[in-house]
């Protein structure tokens, strides 16, 4: 009887040793599904032609039946999308959800499993705009379901592993794929096809995931998530702004176009430094002079368009961004713009996130 009495007081020990709501102490981690690649479905496994998201988030799951060693998940589709039809208003939902889930105490973490062309961009917004220090990650995959080598159910493992792992918490949004740790603000798809596609050309990866553990060997410097100033809670769309790329003999009818459709802000994608074509320069300055905000980045994948140095920013009051590409930059001009008007402070919004 002592014996009987002594083992139901350890089981009763380990019962309160374990996090609350989860039976076997794993962490607990949504899935929430939008579509792409990952769960894209081709005629041929050998073949590149397929239709993305095909399969639902539990066929997802299905699929790699090891995630329940590492996590009690439950799975959420939102969208069933190719992520190059993500818009703004999709960005918003996607924000807004993933903060009422990471305000519940049985949330500990969230995957989202997005296409990968324009995942790095999704991850940025959601990094400005969640308000939590509970992982969330982002995962893809370069090839469908049914390809003969698919990669989506190992990097959704990963992806898991990486939500559910303490050290993950703090460290903002991360997209995880190929085994490699990455941080939204800084990572790019970097290759059409390669299942090595996502890379962070000015900072390196974060860390890597092996044998299903997360290893992180660095921190990111910028602001994120739970110490954001942008809040989008009740917002139903964001101010417009685009993109004009840079190129030889680029002439400045794109930007008079996006001046006559009303837009509040334009990002240059210039030449080398975030260089601006002769003919093109007189038109941002009268979009400026409209109140239209000016950024200037650059085309090339990595290193900054730095400040005041071959272009006067300051005497333009043109915004540089820095080391953000001009998609991100997009991405936190209209962010910014939700918040202020004056250059100077956005200049300054740029510096720090």
């Amino acid at each position: 009887m002592k014996r009987i009495h002594t083992f139901m007081a350890v089981c009763l020990l380990l019962v309160c040793l374990a996090p609350a709501g989860s039976a076997y102490g794993l962490p607990r981690i949504r899935i929430l599904a939008t579509g792409g690649t990952i769960a894209g479905v081709g005629a041929s496994s050998t073949g590149s032609a397929y239709k993305p998201g095909q399969l639902g988030v539990d066929q997802l799951l299905a699929a790699v039946p090891e995630i329940k060693e590492v996590a009690e998940v439950t799975g959420e589709q939102v969208f069933t999308i190719a992520s190059q039809d993500m818009t703004v208003a999709d960005w918003l939902q996607l924000a807004r959800r993933v903060n009422e889930l990471l305000a519940r105490d049985d949330v500990d973490g969230i995957v989202l499993t997005h296409g990968t062309d324009t995942m790095e961009e999704t991850a940025y917004f959601l990094n400005l705009t969640v308000k939590s220090d509970k992982p969330v990650v982002l995962t893809g995959a370069m090839r469908p379901a049914t390809s003969l080598s698919a990669d989506g159910p190992l990097n959704l493992f990963d992806a898991v592993v990486t939500a559910g792992a303490e050290e993950s918490a703090g460290r903002g949004v991360l997209v995880v794929l190929n085994g490699t740790v990455s941080g939204a603000r800084d990572v790019m798809k970097t290759h059409t096809l390669d299942v090595e596609t996502f890379r962070s050309p000015n900072t390196g990866a974060l860390g890597y995931v092996s044998d299903a553990k997360v290893h992180y060997r660095m921190d990111g410097e910028k602001l994120h998530t739970a110490h954001s100033v942008f809040d989008v809670t009740g917002l139903t769309e964001l101010p417009r702004v685009g993109i004009v790329y840079g190129y030889a003999g680029a002439e400045p009818a794109l930007v008079e176009a996006l001046v006559q459709k009303g837009y509040a802000g334009i990002v240059h994608a210039g030449v080398g430094n975030g260089n601006i074509a002769a003919d093109v320069f007189p038109a941002l300055i009268q979009a400026r002079n409209k109140g239209v905000q000016i950024v200037r980045s650059s085309r090339i994948p990595s290193g900054p368009s730095t400040l005041n140095a071959e272009v006067d920013d300051e005497a333009n009051r043109f915004i540089a961004a820095l080391d953000l590409s001009p998609q991100k930059a997009r991405i936190l001009l209209m962010l910014a713009l939700t918040q202020t008007n004056d250059w100077k402070e956005i200049q300054r919004l740029f510096e720090e996130y």
